[in-house]
């Protein structure tokens, strides 16, 4: 089939060149983002490929119907960026990623903790300096600490059994228990006992009209005070603002996250020749004690290789009429 790939880098290229050597599908690569402007290079292929910062909604899917496309496949898994019920309205599929190197992201998620708390990006940079002074470093011990995981799912297990190592009780919320999180030792609570009794929250949930902003103004006046947020997946979890507002009082006592709620005019692009003009952003990376991350959390070899492949795969079937495992649902 011939599919544009949207929003490629280098990597993408050769990762999904690799995948592709057997299935031999004509494969069409464009850096542009996928928006309304762009849909028209997609002219003539019978599927698209996007990634999580192409905007797929009702209009651009309209377009794309009209020039033949009758597939979606996103090299992600999450899949809020498209409009899957006018999709559906429109006769095309659309598939994604459901699973990947779990412990690509969990594994980032621990080094954002561990980063902010012994604030060794501050340090790295002063002893580049020559500033080899131990104060303003200070950070706390792991060990015995209570640690809050929302969502339990594959990443969020994870992440929780990394913790459970470290020594910390750790506490979760979804709306879906996981039996392997208690198994391990992981005990489920109400977001009232969890957010207060946490000196650590992480976030591991989709992003859905139910947990956008589900860390808001209201949940970190509850938090513990200084307790330390990280963020690996999606940026609409954290009501940004309100975050700006706990770090500033010192309710929150730092803040690591590779996901941005704005991330798609930023992420996966070299801006640092240009003005910046997104005030949020530049007043995150202004706290000494946040760190923010381009979205690179899934970013490892294991990881690209399934994701492409699983890709390929799903062209693959879709071209051969076979079922698609990898559907997205119309809800």
């Amino acid at each position: 089939m011939k599919t544009a790939v949207f929003s490629t880098r280098s990597y993408d290229k050769t990762f999904l060149t690799a995948a592709n050597a057997e299935a031999g599908h004509e494969l069409m690569f464009l850096q542009d983002r996928l928006t309304a402007h762009t849909a028209s290079l997609a002219a003539g292929c019978e599927a698209v490929c996007v990634f999580v910062n192409d905007n797929v909604d009702a209009e651009v899917l309209a377009i794309l119907a009209a020039q033949g496309t009758r597939l979606v496949a996103t090299r992600s898994t999450g899949y809020n960026q498209i409009d899957a019920m006018a999709a559906a309205g429109l006769g095309i599929e659309v598939v994604r990623v459901t699973g990947y190197s779990p412990y690509s992201v969990a594994e980032f998620a621990v080094g954002l903790l561990l980063a902010v708390n012994r604030k060794i990006a501050r340090a790295s940079v002063r002893t580049r300096d020559g500033n080899f002074e131990l104060d303003g470093l200070m950070g706390f011990d792991l060990h015995g600490k209570t640690v809050g995981v929302i969502g339990t799912g594959k990443i969020g297990t994870i992440f929780a059994r990394i913790m459970l190592g470290f020594g910390c009780t750790v506490l979760g919320y979804d709306q879906y228990r996981n039996p392997a999180f208690e198994a391990m030792g992981g005990r489920y609570a109400s977001t009232a006992e969890l957010v207060p009794g946490c000196d650590v929250l992480s976030l591991h949930c989709p992003l859905t009209q139910e947990t956008r902003h589900i860390v808001n103004s209201e949940s970190l006046a509850r938090a513990k005070r200084g307790a330390i947020l990280i963020n690996t997946s999606r940026g609409g979890l954290v009501d940004t603002e309100a975050a700006i507002a706990a770090l500033k009082t010192g309710q929150l006592g730092g803040l690591a996250i590779d996901v941005y709620e704005q991330e798609a005019s930023l992420f996966f692009q070299d801006l640092s020749s240009t003005i910046i003009e997104d005030d949020v952003i530049q007043r995150l990376v202004s706290f000494h004690n946040v760190i923010v991350t381009g979205h690179q959390a899934f970013f490892t070899q294991e990881a690209i290789g399934q994701i492409m492949q699983t890709t390929i795969e799903s062209i693959s079937a879709f071209e051969a009429g076979a079922g698609l495992v990898n559907r997205v649902p119309v809800s």
